[in-house]
């Protein structure tokens, strides 16, 4: 059944078409700039792979600071306290706000590791031939794309607590250097999840009955 699936996927390439990645427009294979929105048009990215994988190990350099230093620096009578990422998940579970905690390490851990995992297996996977459903290869691709606009919650919520929490001598909240090195690391993940050309995942389908 897969092979036979396989055997009748037809891609614009293979139509003498090619796909506007700015704004979806078909247009000739020939054809220099979208007639849409005048982007560049080019069928295939061949440095796609190299670009995510620079991305990807910036991103992941980023991520190990992020959890290692404090994300937020308080002081309260001057006295000073800092705190990791997971450290403020286990604080918050101590004062029984579970859901907070909860938020806090889904956005913080589940969500950053996931989309390190999900991307490496991408390019890993399309780096040579492949027989998996290009249609769940695509949706996987399509979710670290779109969770990548949440993935800043961390640093919205330090940015926020750091502009309310002022009350000069009696408490301060600062966010630590954490927050920057998490900060690039999503945009890290989201410009190596920008860079894969997810037209690779059909270009490397090999179904059992299709020949190269």
């Amino acid at each position: 059944m897969d092979g036979d699936r396989h055997e009748h996927i037809v891609t614009a390439r293979a139509m003498g078409q090619v796909v506007c990645r700015s704004c979806g427009q078909i247009s000739p294979m020939n054809q220099q700039r979208c007639a849409r929105c005048g982007e560049r048009l080019v069928s295939r990215d061949t440095h796609s792979l190299q670009k995510a994988w620079a991305w990807w190990l910036a991103g992941l350099i980023a991520y190990i600071p992020a959890n290692l230093y404090p994300m937020l620096r308080t002081t309260q009578m001057f006295h000073t306290k800092e705190s990791t990422i997971v450290g403020g998940v286990i604080e918050l579970m101590h004062h029984h706000a579970y859901g907070i905690a909860g938020i806090v390490f889904f956005a913080s851990v589940v969500i950053p590791v996931g989309k390190f995992l999900a991307i490496a297996y991408l390019a890993i996977l399309t780096a040579r031939a492949h027989r998996m459903d290009p249609h769940r290869l695509l949706w996987l691709y399509e979710i670290v794309e779109f969770i990548g606009r949440w993935s800043m919650i961390d640093v919205f919520v330090v940015a926020i607590l750091t502009a309310l929490v002022q009350f000069d001598v009696l408490a301060t909240i600062n966010p630590g250097i954490a927050a920057v090195c998490f900060a690039l690391s999503v945009i890290f993940t989201m410009l190596a999840a920008q860079s894969f050309d997810s037209r690779r995942i059909w270009d490397q389908l090999r179904g059992p009955s299709v020949h190269d």
